[in-house]
């Protein structure tokens, strides 16, 4: 299995990035939590990694943190939720607001995440309450990865394309970032607001 990798980054396109490890192009797929901390084409970055093997495919889907992949891995655990829906899932929340809206059975602000529906949010909450222990227990352990500030045009663009690389349409996704005030805002918490908001 390969937990970890540190590689260049050649290509970014949410939620797929490429990493050149010593001459080996790593195809990954990524959370927008993540990407909001990758650096620029080229530079170097560390990534937390979790391989799944399929009779098709091996996959590799890359997290910024070790909080980030424990959440991804328990998730996995939740019937009826696949590798797609928890990187929207980490898209849409960040792992304390998730284990938040878990704890306190909030199933209104999980269905505010694409994807998933009011049986999901209840199975989530009934299915995750144990399993956050181990997430938890991570949380302080973590260095916590600055969030790159972007200016506020440039935001808005990569908000778009985040939203359609999660499954809105366009024009949907263009619709959500203007049905609130954008100014000063950076790209994660443009899409959050999105998010939140529909």
């Amino acid at each position: 299995m390969i937990g970890r990798l540190r590689g260049i980054i050649l290509e970014k396109q949410p939620p797929e990035l490429v990493l050149d490890v010593h001459g080996v192009g790593y195809e990954l797929s990524a959370p927008m939590s993540t990407f909001f901390n990758l650096p620029a084409l080229n530079d170097e970055v560390t990534l937390f990694t979790h391989m799944v093997v399929r009779e098709d495919a091996q996959l590799l889907y890359a997290f910024a943190t070790e909080r980030e992949r424990l959440l991804f891995r328990s998730l996995l655990k939740v019937n009826g939720v696949g590798a797609k829906l928890a990187l929207t899932i980490l898209s849409g929340s960040d792992v304390d607001t998730f284990a938040r809206s878990v704890q306190e059975g909030d199933t209104a602000s999980l269905t505010r995440l694409p994807g998933v529906g009011k049986k999901t949010a209840e199975r989530l909450i009934v299915e995750m309450r144990d399993r956050l222990k181990e997430v938890s227990s991570a949380m302080g352990l973590d260095a916590i990865v600055t969030d790159h500030v972007k200016p506020a045009a440039g935001a808005k663009s990569e908000a778009v394309e985040a939203l359609v690389a999660l499954g809105y349409k366009a024009a949907e996704a263009d619709k959500m970032l203007r049905s609130f005030d954008t100014e000063g805002m950076n790209t994660e918490q443009l899409i959050r607001q999105a998010l939140q908001r529909n």
